[in-house]
């Protein structure tokens, strides 16, 4: 990369190329996904005793394309008109990619789960971020 990028003040480190708007729906479930893992990591780091098999056994559960369909499903009533517009968006865009462990109505939710997740965070909507994580990780620790 011959450009130098600086970090900016704030939590967001690089501005993206483009106004998030514009951004790929891929691209933003792609940088959605990691600030979803790191999130549930934190997490997981919050709770007392764990030990290193037991916090990937608990994060691999709660990231995987499963757990976040679901998720979506159980927010899906409570997100604002853009939110499941930026959903809808992710939901639909073609990933070129054929999921491992997850059936394509599963991996499409999930992608679009991850794909909101990088809206907000690239519209700096840190707060928004951690009540749909919270309550997302609240709701898969009530299932079965």
């Amino acid at each position: 990369m011959s450009e130098e990028r600086k970090f900016q003040n704030g939590w967001l480190p690089y501005e993206p190329s483009k106004p998030a708007r514009l951004l790929s729906p891929i691209v933003l479930a792609y940088v959605g996904d990691a600030i979803y893992e790191v999130s549930v990591r934190q997490y997981l780091v919050s709770l007392p005793n764990l030990r290193p098999n037991h916090l990937h056994r608990s994060a691999t559960g709660l990231v995987s394309a499963k757990a976040q369909s679901a998720i979506l499903g159980f927010l899906e009533p409570s997100l604002t008109e853009e939110e499941k517009d930026v959903a809808r968006q992710g939901r639909n865009a073609k990933s070129g990619s054929i999921p491992k462990n997850a059936d394509v109505l599963e991996y499409r939710h999930a992608t679009a789960f991850e794909c909101l997740i990088g809206y907000l965070y690239y519209t700096g909507q840190q707060e928004r971020i951690q009540e749909i994580v919270n309550s997302g990780i609240q709701f898969m620790l009530k299932q079965p």
